[in-house]
């Protein structure tokens, strides 16, 4: 509960949104931010969280998607999930929240709700994690497969394998198309609704972040970042990351050349918005490593 009985939105400070496509490492960097002192977290995603909110769950928006914009951004609902994440939220030593404090959120859904974010907390600040399309999309058909992303099994009028990861505008015109073609689309799409929604957004409250050099140099990359947002970094981090929790099999530069044709060959769905990634990335080099 907010503790003393006012606003609870009022008490969050700058916080926080990890934005990026479905698995593009954002686990793994926030496993790795949530480290960082005076950081509260709820240490999970929070689809439920958000999507009980009336008006949030996709059924209630006649299935259309997981996009939600300002205007739904009500008082009452931003009230209601900023009572939710305090309900939730702890430190790195467990400790509860006193007075305004810096969260930290990552559920892949929030890719299209950057709009509600910045109606809701307009001090707040993002981070686009990118990560090589190929890898990218690789890692979600992986996904899309093993049946534990399946985040709308009964989707109305879905056909064929059970609807993974987050739910994207148009989705009704990918029944009955190949995986491959499924994940392309939800890929790009996905991709160019966060950059036309985070290029609206005020200098200085968003921050960019590749996957590739976090791995390479996590200590540089994390240090930059985390100065970037305003928060401390006492944490050593070691060369060799460990694996996210979701995981599914051990990760590596060039996997997805396993299933290399069936990639290149839907390449030319993503491509567009790829480059637009890589430029807006490339633009804020000064979070970069060295």
């Amino acid at each position: 509960m907010s503790g003393d009985g006012g606003s609870a939105r009022e008490r969050f400070d700058r916080p926080v949104f990890i934005i990026c496509t479905p698995r593009s490492g954002s686990t793994l960097l926030f496993e790795i931010m949530q480290r960082a002192p005076g950081l509260y977290t709820t240490r999970k995603e929070s689809h439920g969280l958000i999507e009980r909110i009336p008006g949030l769950f996709p059924a209630d928006r006649d299935w259309d998607s997981n996009r939600l914009t300002a205007a739904d951004a009500t008082a009452e609902r931003v009230e209601a999930l900023a009572r939710g994440f305090l309900e939730d939220l702890s430190d790195r030593d467990g400790a509860r929240p006193m007075a305004r404090f810096r969260m930290l959120e990552k559920t892949p859904k929030n890719a299209l709700r950057v709009p509600f974010f910045d109606a809701a907390w307009p001090d707040s600040m993002f981070v686009y994690l990118y990560r090589d399309v190929r890898e990218t999309l690789s890692s979600m058909m992986e996904a899309w497969v093993s049946g534990r992303f399946r985040t709308y099994p009964g989707l109305p009028g879905w056909q064929g394998r059970a609807w993974s990861l987050l739910l994207v505008p148009g989705w009704r015109q990918l029944n009955g198309r190949p995986l491959a073609e499924i994940v392309a689309r939800q890929w790009a799409t996905t991709t160019n609704q966060i950059l036309d929604d985070l290029t609206t957004i005020g200098a200085g409250r968003v921050n960019c972040v590749s996957y590739a050099q976090l791995l390479d140099q996590p200590m540089p990359v994390v240090e930059a970042l985390a100065a970037s947002l305003g928060l401390a970094w006492d944490c050593l981090l070691g060369a060799d990351l460990p694996l996210s929790k979701t995981t599914l099999s051990k990760p590596g530069k060039d996997k997805w050349r396993q299933i290399e044709r069936v990639i290149e060959a839907v390449l030319p769905i993503v491509e567009q918005a790829d480059d637009r990634a890589k430029a807006f990335v490339e633009a804020a080099r000064p979070l970069h490593a060295a």
